[in-house]
């Protein structure tokens, strides 16, 4: 692939106000164009049974948590701050347990930490767990030398 010869479409980059002046709601992920979307064999009333049980806990991530984040990936952005990121991407369900997710959380801490004594800046840690629920994929099968096509992996 040649950039040269085959530039690419210029890319519509929104502004950080443009973002920010998005009016949000539980369902407002809804009007946004969908890409990789997973695809599931189980019936509508299924999902429907889904999205009432979802609606109906708390959240997992609090409005106060996610505006602190932004706040420290502006500060990293800025080169006040170093990202740590690890994580597992598609862990088993047999290993989302108490001591395995703590297990996880503390080795990020720790990559933290040696990150901060190493170059004397603050760091921004962030986990990524349970990659398993929804794993978006450009195609619903991929081809295989020796297996010839198969379905993509979406988790178990």
């Amino acid at each position: 692939f040649d950039l040269v010869q085959s530039p690419m479409a210029p890319m519509e980059v929104e502004t950080v106000a443009t973002v920010g002046a998005r009016k949000w709601s539980p369902g407002s992920w809804r009007s946004c164009e969908t890409l990789q979307m997973a695809t599931y064999e189980d019936s509508q009333d299924s999902y429907a049974a889904t999205m009432d049980k979802l609606s109906k806990v708390p959240p997992l991530v609090q409005p106060g948590e996610v505006d602190a984040l932004r706040e420290q990936l502006a500060a990293a952005a800025r080169g006040e701050k170093f990202i740590v990121q690890g994580g597992d991407c598609a862990e088993r369900f047999m290993d989302c347990t108490a001591d395995y997710l703590e297990a996880q959380l503390k080795l990020i801490v720790q990559m933290g930490a040696l990150m901060e004594s190493a170059t004397g800046m603050p760091t921004v840690r962030v986990a990524r767990m349970a990659g398993q629920y929804g794993k978006p994929r450009s195609s619903p099968v991929e081809k295989h030398a020796s297996f010839g096509e198969i379905k993509s992996y979406k988790g178990e």
